[in-house]
């Protein structure tokens, strides 16, 4: 069993730089075949010694794992059962299911005695890599948890592992512990059995962990669940950055079928994709606003990215924003609370996910992206008129986002460094230089998250590096959803094409 009190070993921050595979604002991601069994073990070892340290990690104390689809997420899985046993602890597996459901059952599904848990899961990234998510006994790990766990020596036993660094003796996952009936009975309990009563809802399955679970979550509030799209190879949807073939699928497939609605959620479900009977999908801050609203929220915390119709709609008294990741969106919602213990507080973040972080009526908090929450309330909207009509009743914004793959990490940074170069006047210039043709005058700076612009006709154009890959994000705002996506589309265009190289040269000739 490992030492967890020794100074030997090597950091996480050592393993980072060497594997290429580092922590993010979501835990850690990377290559699949980067994520060797080794480093897996190492990473859940070192956050096990970081909750000891801390008071949470105790030898005997139970550890919750669960994980997504994707090939390689039953090995990873097995890597970090090794590393909880080696440290003392208890599996406990609560097989492949979503990360919420994984979370509430390890929060202590309304009880309150918590335990530690694990989350493998690549999310929305693409199918050749993953990751891995932890969970304190009562919340997420947040920024404020990273330096502790990177700053943890792990000690590795050589004489355990191959060349290929797999483990020799990995240990057996045990019978899984069933999560996902208490985690829909948590909302059944709150809408009533009859909340989605007489609505035909489509199902887009694709490879989500909780295909299933949404199937059974609409039928027992009482809709007709129709599941369609179930596939067998990884699928990596992005509630953000919705792809082509989606957007078309939903389309064409609602006008073949007489649904209400269309549901799904990213591949451990914990983003949701809702769109209306015409097969629209509904951006994720719109979804958020509108479960806000259903909650009937004091304080709504989200992102800077976010659609600024929240504060336009008047949705709730109070918003608060903050940087892109839910460490930074809770870590808002806990400050809120601690401020008024009597106010409803919840987030949501660009890409959908809701974070409820105060008892709504008999809803207890669940501090973490819930996708079943926000997909409810929602489309409890349908029962009394299309969803369409509630969303064209909001003031008109329009968001859209998208993103660069495979874009070196070193170029984000060379241009974030170029544009937020000097004072506010000159990054203004440098603005109306580079932009103006595509956005007009500037008139606005916001460097909470990445680089985001104001122009005076209300258009926002946002440029933020990926924190988990090599990729750039792009947002972009405006008074109609096409001036928004063509927006984002030559911004993004004339930053490839222009303004990177530019800035690359930027950087070279300031070292």
């Amino acid at each position: 069993m490992n030492d967890l009190g020794v100074e030997a070993g090597v950091t996480v921050a050592e393993l980072m730089a060497s594997s290429g595979v580092p922590f993010g604002t979501s835990g850690v991601r990377g290559l699949a075949s980067s994520m060797t069994d080794k480093l897996c073990h190492a990473y859940a070892t070192a956050f096990l010694q970081y909750l000891r340290q801390i008071g949470e990690f105790s030898t005997g104390d139970r550890v919750a794992l669960a994980g997504d689809l994707r090939t390689s997420t039953p090995r990873i899985l097995a890597a970090c059962a090794t590393a909880v046993r080696d440290c003392g602890g208890e599996v406990v597996f609560c097989g492949l299911t979503p990360t919420p459901a994984l979370a509430f059952h390890a929060m202590g599904n309304n009880a309150g005695v918590g335990m530690p848990s694990i989350m493998v899961t690549g999310s929305h990234i693409p199918a050749d890599r993953n990751g891995i998510k932890f969970y304190r006994p009562h919340g997420e790990v947040l920024k404020s948890d990273e330096a502790g766990i990177v700053g943890q020596r792990v000690k590795i036993d050589p004489s355990r592992f191959g060349n290929d660094d797999s483990l020799l003796a990995p240990v057996p996952l045990p019978e899984v512990t069933p999560v996902e009936d208490e985690y829909i009975a948590r909302y059944v309990r709150h809408f009533g059995a009859d909340a989605l009563s007489g609505l035909t809802i489509g199902v887009y399955q694709h490879t989500a962990v909780g295909r299933d679970v949404l199937v059974r979550a609409v039928e027992a509030l009482g809709a007709t669940a129709v599941p369609f799209g179930r596939e067998t190879v990884f699928v990596p949807v992005d509630t953000e950055a919705i792809r082509e073939e989606d957007i078309a699928l939903a389309a064409s497939w609602a006008a073949e079928n007489k649904v209400d609605a269309i549901i799904s959620t990213d591949g451990d479900s914990d983003r949701p994709l809702v769109a209306d009977a015409r097969g629209t999908w509904l951006r994720g801050d719109i979804v958020g606003l509108l479960c806000a609203r259903a909650v009937a929220a004091d304080v709504v915390v989200t992102p800077v990215s976010s659609n600024t119709v929240l504060e336009l709609s008047g949705a709730a008294p109070k918003v608060v924003r903050t940087r892109i990741g839910s460490p930074y969106v809770i870590r808002a919602m806990m400050d809120a609370a601690d401020a008024d213990t009597s106010a409803r507080v919840c987030g949501y973040e660009a890409n959908g996910g809701f974070l409820l972080g105060s008892a709504v009526d008999d809803l207890a908090p669940l501090p973490t992206r819930d996708a079943l929450l926000p997909i409810i309330a929602v489309v409890m909207n349908a029962r009394e008129r299309p969803l369409a009509e509630v969303v064209a009743e909001l003031p008109p914004r329009f968001t859209f986002s998208d993103r660069v793959a495979d874009f070196p990490q070193e170029n984000s940074a060379a241009l974030i460094a170029f544009l937020s170069h000097g004072e506010e006047d000159e990054q203004l210039a440098r603005i109306a230089r580079l932009f103006g043709e595509i956005a007009g005058f500037p008139t606005g700076i916001d460097t909470t998250d990445g680089y985001r612009m104001s122009f005076a006709d209300g258009a926002i154009i946002h440029f933020r590096p990926s924190g988990n890959a090599p990729e750039l994000r792009c947002y972009s705002e405006a008074e109609t959803e096409e001036k928004a996506r063509d927006l984002n589309a030559r911004a993004l265009a004339h930053v490839l094409a222009d303004v990177v190289p530019e800035a690359v040269a930027f950087g070279a000739s300031h070292r």
